[in-house]
């Protein structure tokens, strides 16, 4: 894992990844979820060569499904990012601490010599970890760009939730909820990208994972701006 120059351990920590954990289990291990439109990406899937792109406010069910795929993950180095990256740790995850602001160059090097060394899929927020919401930065793109995996966009939402007055609007599903979990159109990137191909794919990818999460809203009434 690749963290702060003084590594975070202790109770607390260990604590936070043990409870965060838990919680999770319980939420999730209750809901009714239903995958949407796995054919889109089944091929990707089965291959376990793939970027999962999910926005920051729905990481929650997403983490639990995907448990134990040993992927490697980008996660921020901010201490609420500590606590993620012990759950997701908990999960059977690798982390890999950075972000855009933080650690980005050594975390992104990082990230892409772990997907390429080992078949596994590779997971990144492309609007965390401050956003702006809804927006994908383009890390993911030269992730995409430098191991050749096509990106995956996935989403979710539920029939009964509490939406925080966070940035990302975070989404927490109720225990026992009815849930769907939505799979949009892969984004390959081809192996000659310049400045504006870039770009190009950014966009589209941004504007999927909109689709997706939009469409998954409004099955349950909700209108989340």
């Amino acid at each position: 894992m690749v963290g702060e120059p003084n590594e975070r351990s202790g109770l607390k920590w260990w604590l936070a990844g043990w409870l965060g954990k838990g919680l999770v289990d319980l939420i999730c291990g209750t809901m009714r979820i239903r995958v949407v439109d796995f054919e889109k990406a089944r091929a990707q899937i089965e291959s376990k060569r793939f970027i999962l792109a999910f926005w920051h406010s729905r990481i929650l069910a997403i983490s639990y499904l995907y448990q134990g795929w040993g992927a490697a993950i980008l996660v921020s180095s901010s201490e609420d990012g500590e606590i993620m990256a012990r759950i997701l740790q908990r999960q059977g995850h690798e982390t890999i601490r950075g972000s855009t602001s933080r650690h980005g160059v050594r975390a992104m090097t990082t990230l892409i010599k772990a997907l390429n060394e080992t078949i596994r899929p590779g997971g990144v927020v492309p609007d965390g970890p401050r956003g702006p919401r809804f927006r994908v930065q383009p890390g993911v793109i030269t992730l995409a760009h430098k191991t050749g995996y096509p990106v995956v966009p996935i989403s979710y939402s539920a029939k009964r939730i509490k939406i925080f007055a966070s940035w990302d609007r975070f989404l927490l599903p109720y225990p026992f909820t009815e849930g769907r979990l939505i799979y949009g159109s892969p984004v390959s990137i081809p192996s000659k990208l310049g400045v504006e191909g870039q770009e190009v794919y950014r966009v589209r990818l941004e504007e999927e994972l909109n689709r997706i999460t939009r469409k998954v809203d409004r099955y349950y009434g909700h209108e989340i701006a």
